[in-house]
């Protein structure tokens, strides 16, 4: 039997670990409701309980430039933990993603002796594969949501399991399109197109002005398209009005993600999670990535993968376009979408490819299978 008021020290520093966070610290409560649990979160964190000591907001960057731009509020947040870590420290810290960050971080509680879980892999698969010796040495239990994960890391010598991909805990159900078009202010009957430039300020600049120049393109060839844009946790409505310009008929929408993503027929969406959620949905989409020229001159020397969108890599192949930097022109992109909004064949190929990468993310129960584990180790 466990004693009352264990603690748990969780750290992301992006939306989706703050997603993942929050379900994870319900399930954990669900499990023993007696918990402590704090640490650096967002919104779902927050609202699942926890006491996020430093908000995501901060932290969320991309990029050299920027992370070195933010490097003194990065630091205050990583000394604000170690803190915790070193005089008091918790019965175990679970780290969400965000290597350069949690590494670190990691090497400080192996220092205390709090042992730790890392729950959502870096992805050591695709760049810095070097960094699995740093995991073995560091980490006392990896819970990975990918198959191919778990190998690679048993190879190493790394206590890992593979749980199953969280997404999958979340209900994607029928919804009403009429009570959602509704809701957002759009027509039920004209076809709906999706705007997910990322969750980051930098993503923002760079992959959201091509996007709405591929939506201006498309809306002159479909005069009855809409447009909408989910705002993510880690940015505010004037992050975006600010790059709107013309599109006033795009709707912005704030904390309602996953409806947007349920109404719309097809998207433009940035490489990241939010490409498995559209997945799950079986949304056909574009995939778009576009960064710094310097930062990209160097990631393309490191990533040694034909795709960069994680669909296209649980596929095994390119289900998904991508238009990466360069290639990501409004003609390339409009151009995919145009047959999405247009040719019911095409559309309907690329249903039937997502429903293959969804089956290949194994079943539901990631994420009580982790907290699970989690509870395990401090029993």
């Amino acid at each position: 039997m466990m004693s009352p008021k264990k603690k748990i020290m969780i750290v992301t520093g992006e939306a989706s670990g703050d997603m993942y966070g929050g379900n994870l610290a319900q399930a954990l409560f669900i499990l023993h409701p007696d918990l402590k649990i704090f640490g650096i979160g967002g919104k779902s964190m927050r609202s699942a309980g926890v006491d996020t000591l430093v908000d995501i907001s901060e932290l969320a960057v991309v990029g050299l430039w920027e992370v070195l731009s933010h490097f003194k509020v990065i630091k205050k947040a990583f000394l604000t933990m170690k803190e915790i870590l070193l005089d008091d420290p918790p019965d175990v810290i679970v780290l969400i993603d965000y290597p350069d960050f949690n590494l670190r971080l990691a090497k400080v509680a192996k220092k205390s002796g709090v042992p730790v879980v890392y729950f959502i892999s870096p992805q050591v698969w695709a760049w810095r594969r070097a960094r699995i010796k740093t995991i073995a040495r560091l980490v006392n239990k990896m819970l990975v949501v990918f198959p191919f994960e778990e190998e690679l890391y048993k190879d190493a010598g790394v206590d890992c399991r593979f749980v199953g991909h969280p997404l999958l805990d979340i209900n994607v159900e029928d919804f009403d399109r009429a009570s959602l078009a509704e809701k957002f202010g759009l027509k039920p009957k004209s076809p709906v197109m999706g705007i997910l430039p990322g969750s980051r300020k930098k993503e923002l600049a760079y992959n959201l002005p091509v996007m709405l120049q591929a939506y201006k393109q498309l809306k002159e060839k479909l005069p009855d398209l809409q447009g909408i844009i989910p705002v993510a946790d880690t940015l505010g409505m004037e992050d975006l009005e600010k790059h709107l310009g013309e599109h006033t008929d795009i709707k912005l929408v704030e904390n309602q993600t996953s409806a947007v993503m349920d109404i719309v027929d097809s998207a433009a969406v940035a490489s990241g999670t939010a490409t498995l959620e559209m997945a799950l949905r079986k949304k056909p989409m574009v995939i778009i990535y576009k960064l710094s020229p310097l930062t990209y001159f160097i990631g393309r020397r490191l990533i040694k993968l034909n795709n960069i969108g994680i669909v296209n890599i649980v596929a095994g192949n390119q289900v998904v376009p991508e238009f990466v930097q360069d290639s990501a022109t409004p003609d390339a992109i409009s151009d995919v979408l145009y047959k999405y909004f247009t040719d019911g064949k095409y559309y309907s190929r690329a249903v039937e490819a997502l429903d293959d990468v969804k089956a290949k993310l194994g079943g539901p129960g990631a994420t009580i299978r982790s907290a699970k584990e989690i509870v395990a180790m401090i029993s």
